[in-house]
Protein backbone atom coordinates (compact mmCIF):
# COMPACT_ATOMS: atom_id res chain seq x y z
CA UNK A 1 0.00 0.00 0.00
CA UNK A 2 1.09 3.58 -0.59
CA UNK A 3 -0.02 6.44 1.49
CA UNK A 4 -0.27 9.50 0.46
CA UNK A 5 -1.53 13.30 1.68
CA UNK A 6 -3.50 15.59 -0.42
CA UNK A 7 -4.42 18.41 1.49
CA UNK A 8 -5.87 17.52 4.64
CA UNK A 9 -6.96 14.20 3.83
CA UNK A 10 -5.42 11.01 4.18
CA UNK A 11 -5.35 8.72 0.48
CA UNK A 12 -4.47 5.03 0.60
CA UNK A 13 -3.35 3.02 -2.39
CA UNK A 14 -3.60 -0.48 -2.83
CA UNK A 15 -3.39 -3.10 -5.44
CA UNK A 16 -6.19 -4.15 -6.52
CA UNK A 17 -9.90 -3.19 -6.33
CA UNK A 18 -10.78 -6.27 -4.01
CA UNK A 19 -8.02 -5.15 -1.61
CA UNK A 20 -9.63 -1.29 -1.48
CA UNK A 21 -12.82 -2.81 -0.43
CA UNK A 22 -11.17 -4.86 2.31
CA UNK A 23 -9.45 -2.02 3.32
CA UNK A 24 -12.60 0.13 4.08
CA UNK A 25 -14.59 -2.25 5.44
CA UNK A 26 -11.94 -3.43 8.26
CA UNK A 27 -11.46 0.81 8.76
CA UNK A 28 -15.39 0.93 8.82
CA UNK A 29 -15.47 -2.26 11.62
CA UNK A 30 -13.45 -0.52 13.75
CA UNK A 31 -15.58 2.98 13.65
CA UNK A 32 -18.77 1.06 14.25
CA UNK A 33 -16.77 -0.63 16.98
CA UNK A 34 -15.94 1.92 18.90
CA UNK A 35 -19.71 3.63 18.19
CA UNK A 36 -21.58 0.86 19.33
CA UNK A 37 -19.16 0.58 22.46
CA UNK A 38 -19.77 4.14 23.22
CA UNK A 39 -23.33 4.76 22.30
CA UNK A 40 -24.88 1.07 21.95
CA UNK A 41 -25.74 1.50 18.32
CA UNK A 42 -24.43 3.53 15.02
CA UNK A 43 -25.79 4.65 11.76
CA UNK A 44 -23.98 5.20 8.31
CA UNK A 45 -24.35 6.12 5.03
CA UNK A 46 -23.50 4.46 2.16
CA UNK A 47 -23.10 4.43 -1.63
CA UNK A 48 -24.06 2.28 -4.19
CA UNK A 49 -22.98 1.89 -7.99
CA UNK A 50 -20.46 -0.56 -9.38
CA UNK A 51 -17.56 0.76 -7.65
CA UNK A 52 -19.10 -0.08 -4.02
CA UNK A 53 -19.31 -3.72 -5.25
CA UNK A 54 -15.96 -5.04 -4.05
CA UNK A 55 -16.56 -2.84 -0.54
CA UNK A 56 -20.28 -4.73 -0.44
CA UNK A 57 -18.79 -8.13 -0.45
CA UNK A 58 -16.21 -7.01 1.85
CA UNK A 59 -18.78 -5.46 4.46
CA UNK A 60 -20.79 -8.94 4.28
CA UNK A 61 -17.94 -10.88 5.24
CA UNK A 62 -16.50 -8.61 8.15
CA UNK A 63 -17.02 -10.68 11.47
CA UNK A 64 -16.26 -7.52 13.68
CA UNK A 65 -20.26 -5.89 13.37
CA UNK A 66 -22.72 -5.95 15.55
CA UNK A 67 -25.21 -5.15 12.73
CA UNK A 68 -28.46 -5.61 14.65
CA UNK A 69 -27.06 -2.83 16.23
CA UNK A 70 -26.52 -0.36 13.10
CA UNK A 71 -28.41 1.60 11.05
CA UNK A 72 -28.09 2.02 7.30
CA UNK A 73 -28.86 5.26 5.78
CA UNK A 74 -28.22 5.91 1.83
CA UNK A 75 -27.24 9.47 0.04
CA UNK A 76 -29.61 9.27 -2.95
CA UNK A 77 -32.19 8.01 -5.49
CA UNK A 78 -34.05 8.39 -8.85
CA UNK A 79 -37.19 10.65 -8.81
CA UNK A 80 -40.71 8.58 -9.10
CA UNK A 81 -38.16 5.19 -9.17
CA UNK A 82 -39.98 2.32 -7.38
CA UNK A 83 -37.95 0.09 -5.76
CA UNK A 84 -38.62 -3.05 -7.45
CA UNK A 85 -36.76 -1.41 -10.44
CA UNK A 86 -33.53 -3.41 -11.26
CA UNK A 87 -31.49 0.02 -11.50
CA UNK A 88 -33.14 1.33 -7.66
CA UNK A 89 -30.64 2.29 -5.63
CA UNK A 90 -32.47 1.35 -2.31
CA UNK A 91 -33.24 -1.85 -3.99
CA UNK A 92 -29.12 -2.41 -4.51
CA UNK A 93 -28.54 -1.40 -0.30
CA UNK A 94 -30.93 -4.06 0.65
CA UNK A 95 -30.16 -6.48 -1.51
CA UNK A 96 -25.95 -6.15 -1.26
CA UNK A 97 -25.45 -5.01 2.27
CA UNK A 98 -28.28 -4.45 4.66
CA UNK A 99 -30.56 -8.09 4.08
CA UNK A 100 -27.91 -9.98 3.57
CA UNK A 101 -25.87 -8.76 7.16
CA UNK A 102 -28.95 -8.26 8.99
CA UNK A 103 -28.45 -4.46 9.52
CA UNK A 104 -30.98 -3.05 12.37
CA UNK A 105 -32.57 -0.87 10.34
CA UNK A 106 -32.04 0.33 6.70
CA UNK A 107 -34.38 3.30 5.48
CA UNK A 108 -34.20 4.00 2.01
CA UNK A 109 -35.21 7.26 0.09
CA UNK A 110 -38.47 6.82 -1.44
CA UNK A 111 -38.18 8.60 -4.69
CA UNK A 112 -41.56 7.35 -6.06
CA UNK A 113 -43.05 9.24 -2.96
CA UNK A 114 -46.49 10.88 -4.22
CA UNK A 115 -44.80 13.96 -2.33
CA UNK A 116 -41.62 14.28 -2.91
CA UNK A 117 -41.08 17.20 -0.49
CA UNK A 118 -42.77 15.14 2.53
CA UNK A 119 -40.03 12.40 1.60
CA UNK A 120 -37.22 14.85 1.95
CA UNK A 121 -39.04 15.89 5.21
CA UNK A 122 -38.63 12.52 6.66
CA UNK A 123 -35.37 11.53 5.69
CA UNK A 124 -33.65 14.31 6.92
CA UNK A 125 -35.81 13.99 10.32
CA UNK A 126 -34.25 10.11 10.20
CA UNK A 127 -30.89 11.64 9.87
CA UNK A 128 -31.03 14.21 12.80
CA UNK A 129 -32.44 11.58 14.65
CA UNK A 130 -29.55 9.07 14.18
CA UNK A 131 -26.68 10.83 13.52
CA UNK A 132 -24.95 8.95 11.16
CA UNK A 133 -20.87 7.94 12.82
CA UNK A 134 -19.29 7.53 8.82
CA UNK A 135 -20.37 7.69 5.47
CA UNK A 136 -19.11 5.87 2.78
CA UNK A 137 -18.96 7.51 -0.41
CA UNK A 138 -17.76 7.40 -4.32
CA UNK A 139 -16.61 9.82 -6.58
CA UNK A 140 -18.56 10.10 -9.83
CA UNK A 141 -16.61 9.94 -13.47
CA UNK A 142 -17.52 13.44 -13.37
CA UNK A 143 -16.41 14.40 -9.90
CA UNK A 144 -19.62 14.41 -8.64
CA UNK A 145 -20.53 12.71 -4.87
CA UNK A 146 -23.58 11.35 -4.84
CA UNK A 147 -26.06 13.25 -7.54
CA UNK A 148 -24.32 16.80 -6.58
CA UNK A 149 -23.07 17.26 -10.44
CA UNK A 150 -20.43 19.97 -11.25
CA UNK A 151 -21.15 22.80 -10.81
CA UNK A 152 -21.94 21.86 -7.32
CA UNK A 153 -23.16 24.01 -4.14
CA UNK A 154 -20.53 23.48 -1.38
CA UNK A 155 -22.46 26.01 0.88
CA UNK A 156 -26.00 25.04 1.11
CA UNK A 157 -27.68 24.91 4.06
CA UNK A 158 -29.99 22.07 3.18
CA UNK A 159 -29.36 18.48 3.50
CA UNK A 160 -31.41 17.53 0.69
CA UNK A 161 -32.58 18.54 -2.41
CA UNK A 162 -34.20 17.20 -5.76
CA UNK A 163 -31.68 17.92 -8.32
CA UNK A 164 -31.84 17.52 -12.41
CA UNK A 165 -28.65 14.94 -13.65
CA UNK A 166 -25.89 16.04 -15.39
CA UNK A 167 -25.68 14.33 -19.06
CA UNK A 168 -22.25 13.21 -17.74
CA UNK A 169 -23.72 11.08 -14.91
CA UNK A 170 -26.95 9.54 -16.81
CA UNK A 171 -24.31 8.38 -19.74
CA UNK A 172 -22.42 6.96 -16.75
CA UNK A 173 -25.34 5.45 -15.54
CA UNK A 174 -25.22 3.51 -18.85
CA UNK A 175 -21.93 2.78 -19.31
CA UNK A 176 -22.21 0.94 -15.86
CA UNK A 177 -25.02 -1.46 -17.47
CA UNK A 178 -27.79 0.02 -15.18
CA UNK A 179 -29.89 1.09 -18.24
CA UNK A 180 -30.46 0.03 -21.88
CA UNK A 181 -29.77 3.72 -22.99
CA UNK A 182 -29.52 7.53 -21.91
CA UNK A 183 -33.61 8.11 -22.75
CA UNK A 184 -34.28 5.31 -19.69
CA UNK A 185 -32.10 7.10 -16.78
CA UNK A 186 -34.19 9.66 -15.11
CA UNK A 187 -33.46 13.27 -15.27
CA UNK A 188 -33.83 13.96 -12.03
CA UNK A 189 -33.09 12.56 -8.43
CA UNK A 190 -33.51 13.23 -4.44
CA UNK A 191 -29.70 13.55 -2.67
CA UNK A 192 -28.16 14.29 0.35
CA UNK A 193 -26.06 17.72 -0.14
CA UNK A 194 -22.46 17.94 0.09
CA UNK A 195 -22.09 19.29 3.61
CA UNK A 196 -24.72 16.64 4.62
CA UNK A 197 -22.06 13.80 3.17
CA UNK A 198 -19.50 15.50 4.54
CA UNK A 199 -20.93 16.24 8.27
CA UNK A 200 -20.20 12.57 9.87
CA UNK A 201 -17.02 12.42 12.30
CA UNK A 202 -15.86 9.92 9.29
CA UNK A 203 -15.85 9.67 5.94
CA UNK A 204 -14.42 6.81 3.53
CA UNK A 205 -13.73 7.57 -0.07
CA UNK A 206 -14.27 4.24 -1.90
CA UNK A 207 -12.73 4.96 -5.26
CA UNK A 208 -11.33 2.24 -7.63
CA UNK A 209 -11.56 1.42 -11.40
CA UNK A 210 -9.37 3.39 -14.07
CA UNK A 211 -12.44 5.09 -15.44
CA UNK A 212 -12.33 7.00 -11.98
CA UNK A 213 -8.63 7.96 -12.77
CA UNK A 214 -9.27 11.16 -14.21
CA UNK A 215 -11.61 12.61 -12.37
CA UNK A 216 -9.29 11.18 -9.16
CA UNK A 217 -6.40 13.63 -10.73
CA UNK A 218 -8.89 16.27 -10.44
CA UNK A 219 -10.06 16.01 -7.30
CA UNK A 220 -6.64 15.39 -5.86
CA UNK A 221 -4.54 17.78 -8.21
CA UNK A 222 -6.48 20.32 -9.65
CA UNK A 223 -8.22 23.40 -7.85
CA UNK A 224 -10.37 22.82 -5.22
CA UNK A 225 -13.58 23.60 -6.98
CA UNK A 226 -17.36 23.14 -7.86
CA UNK A 227 -16.71 22.15 -11.37
CA UNK A 228 -15.12 18.97 -9.71
CA UNK A 229 -16.64 18.39 -6.38
CA UNK A 230 -14.88 15.82 -5.07
CA UNK A 231 -12.33 18.21 -4.63
CA UNK A 232 -13.47 19.34 -1.64
CA UNK A 233 -12.58 16.48 0.00
CA UNK A 234 -8.66 17.12 0.83
CA UNK A 235 -10.08 20.14 2.48
CA UNK A 236 -11.22 17.75 5.20
CA UNK A 237 -8.84 16.49 7.94
CA UNK A 238 -11.91 13.47 8.71
CA UNK A 239 -11.79 12.01 5.03
CA UNK A 240 -10.36 9.30 4.19
CA UNK A 241 -9.52 8.33 0.21
CA UNK A 242 -9.07 4.79 -0.87
CA UNK A 243 -7.57 3.99 -4.59
CA UNK A 244 -6.88 1.04 -6.21
CA UNK A 245 -3.58 1.16 -9.23
CA UNK A 246 -6.29 1.72 -11.37
CA UNK A 247 -7.73 5.16 -10.29
CA UNK A 248 -4.66 6.29 -8.94
CA UNK A 249 -2.45 5.96 -12.21
CA UNK A 250 -3.33 9.04 -13.39
CA UNK A 251 -1.13 10.96 -9.99
CA UNK A 252 1.95 12.31 -10.39
CA UNK A 253 4.96 11.00 -8.75
CA UNK A 254 3.43 7.28 -8.57
CA UNK A 255 4.39 5.05 -10.34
Amino acid sequence: MITRRYGQMHVGIYDSNAAVGKAAAGDLARILERAIAEQGEAAIIVATGNSQLSLMEALRGETGIAWDRVTIFHMDEYLGMPEEHPASFRRYIREKLAGPVGARHFFGIQGDADDIEAEVERYCRLLEEHRPVACVLGIGENGHLAFNDPPADFATSVTMQVVTLAESARRQQVGEGHFASRADVPVQAVTLTIPALLAPPHVLGVVPEARKAQAVKQALEGPVTPACPASLLRTRPNVRLYLDRESASLLAGLF
